[in-house]
């Protein structure tokens, strides 16, 4: 990863932090901070370290400043570890791309004192891990990525649900929840997404591999689901059916965009053949 574009990102999606630690991110209310939230005239029992000497001196009146309180981010990274993610045709799997895009914001929340928890879902050893700061964070980071997507067979409906609906019941200060996943399968995470975005920021990562978008044509194929293991046959030299592949496929990834952003989640997607630091790079400004 280059170290050069790795220091121009920063979590800046963020809507609030709710940490009772003091950090650098705005959270709700009124506290220590750097930003100006209100200035009122004294009254008793106001902090005199808060008077404002030029709206003083303006209107003649003691006024105090009150900030922006600042906290601590938490960062709630769901990684989905299903069979699908197994699936790769050009320089790297679908699983290789979300390694990376996890380790990415694991390094960005744990730069400045932040902290990130882990949880990995869709296969037969699920990881969960609490928040933790520090190098240590990381290390147990790669630790749970390593174990690598589930194997063939394994039916990974549901998981991504119940792995939003675990950290919504976990996370009950405000912070940042990025999921990193293909989005395959049945779409029944998106009422635990929108209920978990009432209190979080979320971030969706879609990884994405090229040869999913279109059938190309090369004859008679036997696919297998890596999930349910359903066989089907092709014949991919039939033009009408390379079509009907591709508009379903339009019309399903179209349809996952919509459910992100009803939920309230930011979207983006990153290719498994592309420059996907800078595909993720947009939203992490």
């Amino acid at each position: 990863m280059p170290d050069g574009l790795l220091r121009a990102f920063d979590l800046g999606a963020v809507r609030r932090a709710g940490s009772a630690l003091p950090g650098e991110r705005p959270a709700v209310g009124l506290g220590e901070g750097t930003e100006l939230a209100q200035l009122r005239p004294y009254q008793p029992g106001d902090d005199v370290r808060r008077l404002d000497p030029a709206a003083t001196a303006r209107t003649g009146v003691a006024h105090v400043r009150l900030q922006v309180p600042e906290r601590q981010l938490t960062t709630w990274l769901v990684i989905d570890a299903s069979a699908s993610m197994a699936f790769g045709t050009a320089a790297r799997l679908k699983s290789d791309v979300a390694e990376g895009v996890a380790v990415v914001i694991g390094r960005l929340a744990t730069r400045r004192g932040g902290r990130v928890a882990i949880a990995t879902c869709g296969s037969d050893d699920d990881v969960r891990l609490p928040p933790r700061g520090g190098r240590g964070a990381l290390v147990a980071l790669r630790r749970a990525l390593a174990n690598g997507p589930a194997a063939d067979g394994r039916d990974g409906a549901g998981a991504l649900a119940g792995a939003f609906e675990r950290v919504g019941r976990t996370a009950r200060q405000a912070g940042l929840v990025v999921a990193v996943s293909d989005f395959r399968g049945p779409r029944d995470w998106s009422r635990a997404l929108a209920a978990l975005c009432l209190r979080q920021t979320a971030l969706a990562v879609e990884v994405r591999d090229q040869r999913e978008a279109a059938l190309p044509a090369v004859g008679h194929l036997a696919l297998v689901d890596p999930e349910t293991g359903a066989h089907v046959r092709v014949d991919s030299s039939d033009r009408r059916l390379r079509e009907r592949y591709a508009a379903a496929e339009r019309a399903e990834r179209d349809a996952v965009a919509a459910d992100l952003r009803h939920a309230g989640a930011r979207h983006v997607v990153v290719d498994t053949d592309g420059a996907w630091m800078r595909q993720l790079g947009r939203v992490l400004r």
